[in-house]
């Protein structure tokens, strides 16, 4: 699969069909991560969190490569900094914690940072040709998104064998330890992707929402601690639109609509507006799996 670029800027963000594509735009260094990319990434996710229309939030990467890491050019002059960890965190973290679901779709290379970008996803999709890896303590870093997440998603002792041996595996390894949901031809993407969607769109998003939310915080807190939570959120489900709809569905025996909203017009910010491409951004490929 091969994801052509549509704006000259490092991150561009299109919606279709309440799909927001996000797309990692430096092909020319196989989409390597720097500062430009970074901060351009945290608000692009931010912008699609905030987009009534916006149901699923796909992150993928243009032309060969979904993310080869790190770009190691910017590192060696260091122009890698705190800024670029702040805007990194604060775009993970927000894919993690909006309320909407985020889908990963991975191609060619999906390396260090890129692989960390993946797992902050609520799902992800490998085509056959992906190939996933860390390889940040090979480069005197610590994978930070790798540390919050990877064992929660793989078990703590693959967890040890991906990010401490950083050696590579391919999407159907991937799949089988459960770092990615689905393997497809490069071709059959786009149909994936709309499978998913369509999944998400027959459900009430307001307890999608919330559901995603109480299952984050299940890995931090004890399951009886979140009792009175879990009543408090049933309690505002059971007042919604989404089950006052659900139940007019069923005595009407058709599906509930969830998506538009009916009655409301949805009204969305426009997508911001494209940066200007950062230093390098058409050197050669230098991300290397930091």
């Amino acid at each position: 699969m091969s994801v052509e670029p549509r704006v000259d800027t490092p991150v561009t963000a299109t919606v279709a069909e309440g799909v927001a594509w996000i797309t990692l735009n430096r092909p020319g260094v196989l989409n390597a991560l720097d500062t430009a990319l970074a901060a351009a990434l945290a608000e692009r996710v931010e912008w699609a969190a905030a987009a009534p229309e916006v149901v699923l939030v796909v992150v993928r990467g243009a032309g060969r490569a979904f993310c080869s890491g790190m770009d190691r050019t910017a590192l060696a002059r260091g122009e890698i900094g705190e800024p670029f960890f702040r805007h990194w965190i604060r775009a993970l973290n927000r894919l993690e914690d909006m309320p909407k679901l985020s889908l990963a779709v991975l191609h060619g290379h999906v390396l260090g940072g890129g692989l960390q970008l993946a797992t902050a996803c609520d799902f992800r999709l490998a085509t056959t040709d992906a190939v996933l890896a860390f390889g940040a303590t090979r480069h005197g870093l610590v994978p930070d998104g790798a540390v919050l997440r990877l064992a929660r998603l793989v078990g703590l002792a693959r967890a040890k064998e991906l990010a401490l041996l950083n050696d590579p595996i391919d999407a159907e390894a991937a799949r089988a330890i459960g770092l990615v949901h689905w393997v497809c031809a490069p071709e059959a993407v786009a149909a994936t992707v709309a499978a998913v969607a369509a999944k998400v769109r027959a459900a009430a998003p307001t307890a999608t929402a919330h559901t995603k939310r109480l299952l984050q915080r299940s890995f931090h807190a004890d399951p009886r601690a979140l009792v009175e939570e879990l009543v408090r959120v049933q309690r505002v489900c059971l007042e919604s639109w989404e089950l006052a709809e659900a139940n007019r569905a069923w005595v009407e025996r058709r599906e509930p609509v969830y998506h538009p909203r009916p009655g409301r017009a949805d009204e969305s910010p426009a997508p911001p507006t494209p940066d200007p491409p950062g230093p390098g951004a058409h050197a050669r490929p230098s991300g290397d799996g930091a």
